[in-house]
């Protein structure tokens, strides 16, 4: 029977009633379990995904499950009822094809969540501000309606005239200003609206920046009135159950017409979590949050409005809307303070969203005289290039290589997850750093340091380095190709089926380097540096100032190492430096700052869309850009400051006349 667990895409073949929790281990995917598979901590939750997955050639279904059994019943009465279709994996048995997703609390080593808030200096001038004033008392003289003496004293003591007000706000004005004793604080939305009342005086008004990513949700809670960001929360996106990629997605809602009204109520959920979790960092009301401003590449961004992504599958890939977005809190189902609002940033392109739209308003290329490329590393790149006098933009479908997915011992940014890799060119001996642990491995303490936490994979930006780190030390070629006649010299490389790989680590579980992973990461960065080139075409430019990365995965990115893959062009490497979490900045200056919704409305209205889809020199970028770090561009501006390996072609070594024919064809470019 296959099964297929997510996040984490482990996958394999086992025998009909073996148990989950055993072929979770067997696969190395990451489930707690302290009870020793008794059913007692219930640590080992799990959830069938039911569908079709093509991609896997699955169909899963709940029935391809043993049946609910008495332990589990047992752990429902004394603890509590298993909810939303989980189920304990040690005492689950597989029947049938399934993919099963491991939520994160069912997680030993939990996703380090990298989207930090980054400083910034904001001009603050927010849509909401707050206004304390003291009413008129009702009396027997005096008819007017107690609404219209509120209104009174707003531009008596504030100049504020012609104001509306929310309706769901009429039925408690009257209990709030005899509360208040006929004194009030009002929130107005854009000088507008009345949207808030409390009686007395009240200054606690919050807003929370929002990054909606296709793995990870970020959110920042900002005070209105200060600017201040006051707490940072994160999570793994819930969709990836559905998905491990976007477009995973669509053709999952293609497959299930329906199902993404589920998707919509899984984001939804997230961002509730979210809110409530910053706002109880500060022992705050999710009420006295007023406005949300959010970011997100288009999928996202139509699944949170409950929009059906299908369109934005194949061409044309056409978004519902582009426009900038002022919604109701209340209709998009978010628990905040009832009158709350909602800005969601422009989309840019049917897949350049309105997370790019953030990057674009916290780092202003259209301000720039340099050409300045911004690149938003993900399962889906968006990039962006130009300066003061002409923007482009465009997307390239990277997939989830880059954050550890497809890669035989890939997985997400986690503590025991290698990070940080460099191989010595004579040896060919590797030293590593892994999440959690600040020593690298060949200091003496690191054994200790980092054994509590073990060794357990390869996150993105290892596999960056150690695939660069394999290049310099002639390893692979500029092929990809690895050069199976080094067994001669180091026992790290070894024999694997037809081709070869590297071993990175011992111990426990071997961790190493397959040609198929070397494969994957060259099919990601071709497409990227395919993106790129098309676009420095389309603006006719031989050279790049500035470039940018941005995203949690670009803010983890080694410059060096990631030009010497080719993943971006060359450059003077001190112009190369992450833009950190920059579209969950441009969201946080959407949130202070109400002048900046049209800056970035405009910006985004002047830039050039290239469809890198209909590009007809989209795949010979593609082929060139294969080769490390590239086919036939030069790269000046690193060999300046790296020294090149040897060049040479790998040599497939001795034995089967099969197996030199597929290395052959392999140094050749066939895969």
């Amino acid at each position: 029977m296959k099964v297929v667990f997510t996040p984490s895409g482990r996958r394999g073949s086992f025998d009909v009633g073996t148990p989950l929790l055993e072929a979770a281990r067997v696969l190395g995917v990451d489930i707690d379990s302290v009870c020793g598979g008794r059913g007692l901590c219930g640590r080992c939750q799990v959830t069938c995904t039911e569908g079709s997955f093509p991609k896997h050639e699955i169909v899963s279904q709940a029935e391809h499950l043993s049946a609910f059994t008495q332990v589990e019943k047992r752990y429902g009465e004394r603890k509590k009822p298993l909810q939303d279709s989980r189920r304990l994996s040690c005492h689950t048995r597989l029947l049938g094809d399934v993919v099963i997703d491991v939520p994160p609390e069912s997680q030993v080593h939990r996703q380090v969540v990298r989207k930090d808030a980054e400083h910034r200096d904001i001009r603050l001038d927010p849509t909401i501000h707050m206004y304390h004033v003291q009413v008129d008392e009702a009396d027997m003289h005096d008819p007017r309606g107690d609404f219209e003496r509120l209104l009174e004293a707003l531009e008596r003591e504030w100049q504020l005239t012609g104001l509306g007000c929310d309706p769901l706000l009429l039925p408690t004005l009257q209990p709030v200003l005899r509360k208040g004793n006929w004194s009030v604080t009002v929130a107005v939305y854009r000088g507008e609206q009345i949207m808030a009342l409390w009686p007395g005086f009240h200054d606690q008004a919050y807003g929370v920046a929002i990054d909606v990513g296709s793995t990870t949700v970020a959110a920042h809670l900002c005070d209105l009135v200060s600017g201040e960001v006051l707490a940072s929360g994160s999570l793994m996106n819930p969709q990836i159950r559905f998905g491990e990629d976007l477009m995973s997605r669509v053709s999952y809602v293609m497959m299930h017409p329906g199902k993404e009204q589920e998707m919509t109520q899984v984001i939804r959920q997230a961002l509730n979590q979210l809110i409530a979790q910053v706002s109880s960092d500060i022992a705050a009301s999710t009420d006295d949050v007023l406005e949300i401003a959010i970011v997100a590449n288009p999928i996202m961004h139509h699944l949170l409005l409950g929009i059906s992504p299908v369109e934005l599958g194949g061409a044309p890939f056409a978004l519902a809307t582009d426009a900038a977005l002022n919604l109701l809190a209340r209709d998009l189902d978010l628990v905040m303070h009832p009158g709350g609002r909602v800005y969601m940033l422009p989309c840019i392109a049917g897949h350049v969203g309105a997370d790019t739209a953030g990057v674009i308003l916290s780092e202003e290329p259209q301000l720039q005289d340099e050409m300045t490329l911004l690149v938003d590393v993900g399962t889906n790149a968006e990039i962006v290039l130009g300066n003061s006098n002409r923007l482009l933009a465009c997307s390239s479908p990277t997939g989830p290589a880059f954050e550890g997915a497809q890669i035989s011992c890939g997985q997400r940014a986690a503590a025991g997850a290698i990070e940080r890799v460099r191989i010595d060119a004579q040896t060919l001996e590797p030293r590593f750093k892994v999440i959690g642990c600040e020593l690298w491995s060949d200091d003496p303490e690191f054994a200790e340091q980092s054994g509590q936490i073990g060794i357990t994979g390869i996150c993105g930006s290892g596999i960056i380095e150690v695939v660069a780190e394999m290049f310099l030390a002639g390893i692979i070629s500029a092929d990809g190709v690895v050069d199976g006649s080094l067994r001669n010299r180091s026992t790290r490389i070894i024999e694997n089926d037809r081709t070869w790989s590297y071993v990175l680590h011992q111990g426990e579980s071997e961790i190493s380097v397959s040609q198929n992973d070397i494969r994957q990461i060259q099919l990601a960065k071709a497409a990227l540096y395919a993106g790129i080139k098309l676009l420095m075409d389309k603006i006719e430019t031989q050279s790049i100032q500035r470039i940018r990365l941005a995203g949690a995965f670009g803010s983890q990115i080694d410059v060096k190492h990631a030009m010497v893959l080719g993943l971006i062009p060359d450059c003077a490497l001190n112009q190369v430096s992450s833009a950190g979490n920059a579209a969950g900045t441009g969201a946080r200056i959407a949130l202070l700052n109400r002048e900046s919704r049209g800056v970035i409305e405009a910006v985004v209205g002047d830039i050039e869309k290239i469809e890198t889809a209909v590009e007809a020199k989209f795949q010979q970028y593609f082929i060139e850009a294969m080769a490390f770090p590239h086919k036939s561009d030069p790269f000046p501006n690193l060999y300046a400051e790296v020294a090149p390996p040897a060049q040479k072609q790998a040599q497939p070594d001795t034995g089967s006349s099969r197996r030199r024919r597929r290395r052959s064809q392999a140094s050749s470019g066939a895969d």
